[in-house]
């Protein structure tokens, strides 16, 4: 009778433990305690989202396995991402795969389960997979390998990521609200600018100063930290026009896999939406504000003030508010002020046709900490020129442009446009292309000569950039050599005359702007 008495009792627990939980999952929680505790392996999930939040280690477990899915795991899916050219292998649902990390066999698989009703919660509808790898690891390996091997995946899934990303161009929104909501301040298209280091028309010593420059920046990461200096460069790119600083830019870009950001300053319409911008561009990118002397006024403080007191304000453009407008201070804040330190490994150029007109604090270390100046073509930047047009590395006229080509005073690009007329004799005999230049250079011998690089570093009088003799060069490509000298010397003094006055373009253009506070 008590036996009975008993065996009801259970009968009725069992009965009331199943009207609170399940007996499937009471029985599925025992089965699988038992499982965990008899196995020899440990589980780990990685999901797509947690909480509302993606989940940064389910991408880089997904970038990290792409590199090895495509050679070990027996199902894989293949995809090509918009804007790219590369074939991505990423692990198909269920698929599994193995990699090895200090001697450890670890295992990952791919799991990707639908939700069985429409999920909406108050930050919106929940996406129609739950989808998130499973990490197996041997449980006398968990404690040696785990937290390393974690950290090796970020690391390696990082470089990978930077390696197969495509450059992008970007520049900065023209609107009157840039910054309204889900509107993004910058607009951006792939970057395929083909300009390369070993293209670029620059003598070889300054290349190279340059290249070795940029890889100590690039692996520079625990110096920056060790001496207490935000990881950035400032590069100031000035000379004539034509002298390949554009080049240099893309150059640099290809060099260091970096984006480019391409800030118009003229579009920029407070020292607060400046630094909004800035906090928006993202580690290992190149920002790039060209001709920076006719973007804003930045011109020497001291040279304004003497300006102000022989003479009355000038009237500010059309258009223009005080109270909004990027000022030489908020530039500063910019480059090198607290804000310059919301991100890492960036890289900032300046160009510049005018350096003398810029104030000096914009030009200290800190700010721009390598002055390079881009000249005129050299004989050395010939051959390289000579080298992507004509396809030749020697040749019996180079002499002659050797002894002409530094006092003749013509830009990369001058040369370049001479040289490209040419490109369908190239095949047959280079010579002629080689005989316009140098006629071409005799020319612009007896033209006054531009600013070299003490003119354009102290400031004093010379011939505008703008006085160069490019125009004239590609009229000349497609005329005789005798007619070319006469059309020469007299477009020469119709633009001396029109100079007369002593003035560029971009000084009218600065001197209306000088009303800066």
């Amino acid at each position: 009778m008590d036996l009975w008495t008993s065996f009801g009792s259970l009968l009725g627990l069992f009965a009331f433990i199943q009207t609170i939980m399940p007996v499937e999952y009471a029985l599925g929680r025992l089965g699988s305690s038992l499982f965990d505790y008899l196995s020899w392996y440990n589980y780990f999930e990685v999901h797509e989202i947690v909480g509302i939040n993606s989940n940064d280690l389910y991408s880089w477990v997904q970038i990290y396995l792409s590199s090895t899915a495509f050679t070990s795991a027996q199902r894989a899916t293949l995809c090509i991402p918009k804007n790219s050219k590369k074939t991505n292998y990423t692990l198909a649902n269920s698929g599994k795969v193995c990699d090895k990390f200090k001697g450890a066999n670890v295992w990952w698989q791919h799991i990707s389960d639908e939700y069985r009703q429409s999920q909406i919660s108050f930050w919106g509808e929940r996406p129609d997979e739950k989808r998130y790898y499973t990490l197996q690891i041997s449980k006398r390996d968990r404690d040696r390998v785990l937290q390393d091997y974690i950290d090796h995946i970020t690391t390696q899934a990082k470089k990978l990521e930077f390696l197969n990303k495509e450059k992008q161009l970007y520049t900065n929104s023209r609107s009157q609200h840039n910054y309204e909501f889900n509107r993004k301040p910058w607009e951006s298209v792939p970057f395929e600018h083909p300009s390369t280091f070993d293209t670029l028309a620059l003598d070889t010593a300054k290349k190279q100063e340059i290249l070795n420059d940029l890889q100590e920046f690039m692996r520079g990461k625990e110096f920056y930290h060790r001496v207490g200096r935000s990881w950035k460069r400032g590069y100031l790119l000035y000379g004539p026009p034509g002298t390949g600083k554009s080049s240099m830019i893309a150059a640099i870009a290809n060099f260091t896999g970096y984006d480019v950001y391409d800030l118009e300053l003229t579009e920029v319409k407070s020292n607060a939406e400046l630094r909004k911008l800035l906090i928006h561009t993202t580690n290992k990118s190149i920002i790039v504000i060209e001709d920076i002397d006719c973007s804003v006024n930045l011109s020497d403080r001291a040279k304004r003030k003497k300006e102000k007191t022989t003479s009355e304000m000038p009237a500010k453009p059309k258009g223009e508010d005080e109270e909004s407008r990027v000022t030489l201070s908020g530039l500063l804040n910019f480059t090198d002020g607290l804000w310059s330190c919301c991100g890492s490994e960036r890289i900032i150029i300046f160009t510049t046709n005018h350096i003398d007109k810029l104030d000096p604090a914009l030009l200290r270390s800190g700010r721009m900490d390598m002055h390079i100046f881009m000249s005129y073509c050299t004989f050395p930047a010939f051959k390289i020129l000579a080298q992507n047009y004509l396809l030749i590395s020697d040749h019996e006229l180079f002499p002659q442009i050797e002894a002409i080509i530094d006092t003749a005073m013509m830009t990369p690009a001058d040369v370049s446009e001479i040289l490209i007329k040419k490109r369908d004799s190239v095949t047959e005999d280079p010579t002629e292309a080689l005989e316009v230049l140098i006629e071409a250079l005799k020319a612009a011998k007896d033209k006054p000569k531009a600013k070299e690089q003490g003119d354009f570093a102290d400031g004093s009088e010379g011939v505008e950039a703008t006085d160069m003799p490019q125009d004239e060069i590609k009229e000349e490509v497609g005329n005789s050599l005798a007619d070319k000298r006469s059309a020469k010397q007299q477009t020469t003094s119709e633009r001396i005359e029109k100079s007369s006055d002593g003035k560029s373009d971009c000084e009218r253009g600065a001197a209306s702007n000088q009303g800066e506070e």
